[in-house]
């Protein structure tokens, strides 16, 4: 055998021997394919029959799963071809430990994002307090809150302020109670202050008959007292029925202080109460 014919031979072994690990490579790449996309499926599948999951968590975690099984794909390939993958894991790793503490604080929302999915102290439209914020729920991602302020400014809260701090929900209840705390002169008649304002709210619709409204002397001082009323409503009308109420009770104490001065509004005797 001249060295020719040996080389030649050679060659070949070679080229069935890599050939063969790349038809194995390949066929190893599209089955992975396969199986991660049926993985990402199943899990969508899975999460959407519990009707528990958000579609927004539901899709994040399914894409974690397919990546997964992708990563695994890589290095059963790298292995096909005699690559040592342990130096590999290795890099990986410490990079992603070096990518995680330098994203930290984005990790951090992330985490508070997937943990406010997945317990939903509140949904989109509810009127909440969280994290210094008053208003309405616009939008929830895996970042960051979105709120609209009362003056329909939108607002932007980080995830990890919203689940590190006190969540008031103000529409998680389908009735709410609601208190008013004025200060009036102390010679002013506070028991006929006090009737009016039960008698402004029993002439409300929306204002429930039982538990009834009630109105109470909290506090009393040389020069005023202060005088709390309170009333249960539902509580997408309880804002507005205070709103009134506070320019009611306004009205009558200017009324009080200056006799002189008519009322801005008498709701009490003009009945006019919308449903």
């Amino acid at each position: 055998m001249d060295i020719n014919q040996f080389e030649l031979e050679r060659l070949g072994s070679f080229f069935i021997l890599y050939g063969l690990n790349v038809l194995y490579a390949l066929g190893l790449i599209v089955v992975g394919w396969w199986l991660a996309g049926l993985v990402e499926r199943g899990l969508l599948r899975a999460f959407g029959v519990t009707h528990r999951m958000d579609a927004t968590v539901a899709g994040f975690l399914a894409s974690i799963a397919r990546y997964a099984v992708l990563v695994f794909v890589g290095v059963a390939v790298l292995q096909r071809f005699g690559i040592q993958t342990t130096s590999i894991i290795a890099v990986l790793g410490a990079t992603s430990l070096a990518i995680g503490l330098a994203l930290q604080g984005t990790l951090a929302n992330l985490a508070a994002g997937v943990m406010l999915l997945l317990f939903r102290p509140f949904k989109l439209g509810d009127s909440v307090e969280v994290a210094g914020v008053s208003g309405t729920v616009k939008g929830l991602s895996l970042f960051t809150t979105e709120m609209a302020s009362g003056a329909n400014v939108q607002v932007l809260i980080p995830n990890a302020k919203v689940w590190g701090s006190n969540i008031v929900n103000n529409s998680a209840y389908p009735l709410r109670r609601f208190d008013l705390t004025v200060e009036a002169p102390a010679d002013s008649k506070c028991e006929a202050l006090i009737a009016e304002a039960v008698a402004f709210l029993k002439a409300d619709q929306r204002v429930l008959a039982d538990p009834a409204p009630a109105g109470v002397v909290t506090k009393m001082l040389l020069d005023r007292v202060e005088i709390n009323v309170s009333a249960w409503t539902r509580s997408e009308d309880g804002g507005d029925v205070k709103a009134r109420l506070t320019t009611y009770l306004r009205s009558r104490l200017v009324t009080i202080a200056d006799p002189d001065q008519p009322a801005i509004i008498d709701v009490a005797r003009k009945k006019s109460v919308t449903a």
